[in-house]
């Protein structure tokens, strides 16, 4: 432990991990009650898995609800001199395309 401590390591246990889940593009690997330890050396922080059930699925796929930007919102409403409630609402019915959005605000009757 002194031989780390004077090459600038660090080691840390982590208390109460239940799991720890590695997620790739093709599945998900949990590991149940594992023994975690942060291990710090020369500034850069590493995390060592040991021990624990070890058990893989398929990925599911993440949904993330998105919307228009504040940067796009503030460009249609620059553009067409509409509020930014119109032009979030121009920008969803357009499925995010700025140009059809500004288009079918313009084309509005003011």
């Amino acid at each position: 432990m002194r031989m780390m401590q004077k090459m600038g390591m660090k080691i840390d246990a982590i208390q109460d991990v239940s799991e720890v889940i590695i997620r790739t593009s093709t599945k998900d690997i949990v590991i149940v009650e594992p023994s975690v330890t942060a291990v710090v050396v020369q500034g850069q922080k590493m995390y060592q898995v040991a021990g624990g059930e070890v058990r893989e699925a398929q990925a599911q796929a993440q949904v993330v609800p998105s919307g228009p930007t504040d940067a796009d919102v503030q460009l249609v409403a620059q553009q067409t001199g509409k509020s930014a409630e119109e032009s979030k609402k121009a920008l969803l019915d357009a499925g995010g395309d700025l140009a059809k959005a500004i288009l079918q605000l313009k084309s509005a009757n003011p």
